[in-house]
């Protein structure tokens, strides 16, 4: 399966976040630590609700989270 064309910011925005974990930031937006896991490893493209609520955690738009690098 090829790779979603949306890179992401997550793992290093959890981090300047005092070390948020995958299970904190999943329960923060309403999913499972395995979404987070996949969105984060690029394996998963979130829904639009999930991107922006991810944004939202962080104080980030959403262009400073998720970066399209498709064609």
């Amino acid at each position: 399966m090829a790779k979603p064309p949306i890179a992401n910011d997550i793992r290093t925005l959890r981090f300047l976040a005092g070390e948020m974990t995958q299970a904190e930031l999943g329960d923060r937006i309403g999913v499972t630590r395995q979404t987070i896991a996949a969105i984060e490893a690029g394996k998963y493209s979130p829904t639009l609700e999930a991107a922006f609520r991810i944004a939202r955690v962080f104080g980030k738009p959403l262009e400073e989270v998720f970066r399209w690098e498709g064609e």
